[in-house]
């Protein structure tokens, strides 16, 4: 099998898993890794046999690289991407795509002239609980899409990039942006939001840690999403839980299975099982050139961007926000 050379732009936490996933894949070597933080570069470099760069312009003047995996903080995109496809590379890019809509939309202009295949992290919808909802749910009549993430911040100090607003946008597109991509996923297209935020534990922040979306979906059905941010750390059973109502029947989705009870039933059925990481997805795409293969590119992760911009306003402004608008 010829060789699939992979750079990585991005060497945290997050970095390592897609290196340690991708790197499973038969024939798949990481190349190069990038971060700005030179020792953590050198460790991931240590680790996976890899050169390290500071600066991922340098690491993009290899001229063996297949493709490249971009996991950054939501405020640092942009010119790691603009790059990217200056290059011709395909790449993966982690979620939230950006910071502000501006930045999104001249990298999804540039997607599309370059041609480039990508893939976006929105990983639960390769979960066999994914496929088998949305295919189950595509012929009935929505009624109630209602969403959850409660949990804990993930970083300790008040100075991290995360619990800073103009940094992270806050939970509701940092980190529950996995809910609304599944909401859109399962359901349809969302049209409006109307949202409300509010600062009620963690006061040393200046991100809400706690926030309710009304919206309206394309398709008539009406959803609400509920998210906290100072909810225990340790369990995160309450992340990216849905409940939907259809045709007299309701069904309750997690990545691991989804149930659902058929109006008229006694019985709950259950959906689920194992679906491939999308860091193999990605893998096998790139190897393929063969876009239709990922079921989270570059131009429908925008929308879902759109969603948590359209709610970081209408909490804001205290107004109804179409989306995209």
């Amino acid at each position: 099998m010829q060789t699939t050379n992979l750079g990585f732009i991005g060497c945290g936490g997050n970095a390592r898993g897609h290196m340690q996933r991708a790197g499973a894949v038969e024939g798949v070597n990481i190349a190069g890794v990038c971060d700005v933080v030179e020792d953590i570069a050198k460790e991931r470099a240590g680790e996976f046999g890899a050169e390290a760069y500071t600066d991922h312009r340098a690491l993009l003047e290899r001229r063996d690289l297949d493709a490249v995996v971009i996991s950054i903080p939501v405020h640092a995109h942009g010119a790691p991407e603009m790059d990217t496809i200056e290059r011709g590379l395909p790449f993966l890019v982690e979620k939230p795509v950006a910071r502000d809509m501006d930045t999104a939309s001249q990298i999804q202009a540039a997607v599309e002239e370059a041609g480039i295949l990508t893939a976006v992290g929105y990983q639960l919808r390769y979960s066999g609980a994914a496929a088998q909802a949305r295919e189950f749910l595509a012929d009935k009549t929505l009624g109630l899409v209602v969403g959850q993430y409660w949990c804990g911040t993930g970083i300790g100090s008040a100075k991290g990039w995360l619990r800073q607003f103009d940094k992270s946008g806050g939970q509701v597109l940092e980190q529950a942006t996995h809910t609304i991509d599944m909401m859109r996923f399962l359901a349809g297209e969302i049209e409006e939001v109307s949202a409300f935020a509010a600062s009620r534990f963690l006061h040393e922040i200046d991100c809400p840690d706690v926030n309710v979306l009304a919206l309206r979906f394309a398709n008539g059905a009406l959803g609400a999403l509920t998210t906290m941010w100072a909810f225990d750390p340790k369990d995160w059973s309450n992340a990216n839980l849905l409940s939907i109502t259809y045709d007299g029947g309701w069904m309750r989705w997690s990545a691991a299975k989804a149930i659902i009870k058929p109006a008229g039933e006694e019985q709950e059925q259950e959906l689920g099982g194992e679906g491939p990481n999308i860091d193999e997805v990605f893998v096998r795409a790139v190897r393929a050139k063969n876009q239709s293969l990922i079921l989270s590119p570059y131009s429908d992760a925008v929308k879902s961007m759109a969603v948590s911009i359209a709610a970081l306003e209408s909490a804001a402004e205290n107004v109804a926000k179409r989306v995209g608008a």
